[in-house]
């Protein structure tokens, strides 16, 4: 989407403060026994109390096409991403790592978020620095999000950062562009050539979201049709923003 009004823009800034109170709220529920349900729930809730709605939920996400069954994706340890919190009724483990991510459509117009936490106690030092990791890389992504700049510099930045620190990248999922749905252009991969790609133009609204693993980075589709797990079975992160590029660089809306 490319924001051409001031209201698209507050449409926009005001959703964006909604989303990132429900994660916040919701990773502080983030605890060793807690379930993908109860976190949904809850989700439901906040976002119902609002007047807004789920964006992700019926959205047809799924290997063969279908249709989410929540609002909120929860994904833990080996799941990077895209696993259903709705249904998940298996109780959260000491040292888990926890994907939550969730977008809601505000008057029309969505953002979407995601955030990375370690229920009660890190089992090892190795996981905190991969969500330490993936949320440097978010910083360092956005900060590439200017006006004249590509996808490209963002994916560089991203990747560059990947390997410096070890990390896995997979190359099958991405950011992308957001607003008046869920997935738009451009495709905002997390790897990349400075300069390559497409230029970002003013108004451009994204969601920027490094993916990484304590392996290969290689993935997965679960039985599930939905969750995307790391074929080596290590443990991964995931953090995003939904962003406006803007003349004086990037702002980031998922932000209370």
């Amino acid at each position: 989407m490319i924001v051409k009004t001031a209201e698209e823009l507050a449409i926009l800034r005001e959703g964006g403060r909604r989303l990132a109170r429900h994660v916040r709220t919701l990773s502080e529920m983030v605890a060793p026994g807690i379930t993908g349900d109860e976190l949904e729930a809850k989700a439901r809730a906040m976002v119902e109390a609002d007047g807004d709605t789920m964006a992700f939920y019926d959205y047809g996400s799924g290997k063969k096409g279908e249709k989410f069954p929540g609002g909120l994706c929860f994904s833990v340890n080996d799941i990077i991403v895209h696993s259903p919190a709705a249904g998940n009724d298996t109780p959260i483990q000491e040292g888990d790592v926890v994907c939550l991510d969730f977008g809601i459509r505000h008057k029309g117009l969505v953002t979407d978020h995601a955030v990375t936490v370690i229920a009660g106690k890190a089992l090892n030092s190795e996981d905190e620095r991969l969500v330490r990791g993936t949320f440097e890389a978010l910083r360092l992504g956005i900060a590439q999000a200017k006006v004249g700049n590509t996808t490209g510099d963002i994916g560089y930045a991203v990747e560059r950062f990947a390997k410096k620190e070890g990390f896995g990248y997979p190359k099958n999922l991405s950011g992308h562009g957001v607003g008046k749905e869920i997935h738009e252009a451009p495709y905002v991969p997390n790897f990349g050539a400075p300069g390559s790609g497409e230029k970002l133009p003013e108004g451009l609204v994204i969601a920027i979201e490094p993916m990484f693993t304590l392996g290969s980075g290689e993935l997965f589709v679960d039985k599930d049709n939905f969750s995307y797990r790391t074929r080596d079975g290590s443990r991964s992160a995931h953090a995003e923003h939904t962003v406006i590029v803007t003349k004086d660089g990037p702002e980031i809306l998922t932000v209370e």
